[in-house]
């Protein structure tokens, strides 16, 4: 079985400039939602809660980031054809990046929803 590695001078080949605009494009999402997020005001009471603010940005915004990766591996292999779809089977493994990401992220999702909140303050009538 032939390993595909990741090498610069197949990534920046001319070829590649599809994959590496739509990685490019999705690094920047990234980093916009990781810029929206800690932005929000935070109405969290206890570390625990703030732990779990924490991993769901984490989780969003590296679902963007594992999407720009995935780009950047394909932009990796240096074949065409059939060949491409053989050699990018060696990168099976990264879905599991994202099926941990969408679980971590539902499971904070999910958490942060059940968290108990006091009455809003006279002051914030919008929460």
């Amino acid at each position: 079985m032939k390993v595909v590695g990741f090498t610069a001078a197949a990534v920046f080949a001319r070829e590649n400039l599809v994959e590496l605009s739509i990685a490019a494009v999705f690094a920047l999402a990234g980093i916009r939602s990781i810029v929206h997020w800690l932005r929000q005001p935070l109405h969290l009471v206890g570390r625990g809660e703030l732990v779990l603010f924490a991993l769901f940005v984490v989780a969003r915004a590296g679902l963007w980031f594992g999407l720009s990766g995935w780009f950047l591996l394909l932009a990796s292999v240096g074949t065409e054809g059939r060949a491409f779809t053989d050699d990018a089977a060696a990168f099976r493994w990264y879905f599991v990046v994202f099926l941990v990401l969408i679980a971590l992220h539902f499971a904070t999702s999910v958490l942060l929803g059940r968290v108990r909140r006091g009455p809003p303050a006279d002051g914030d009538r919008n929460a």
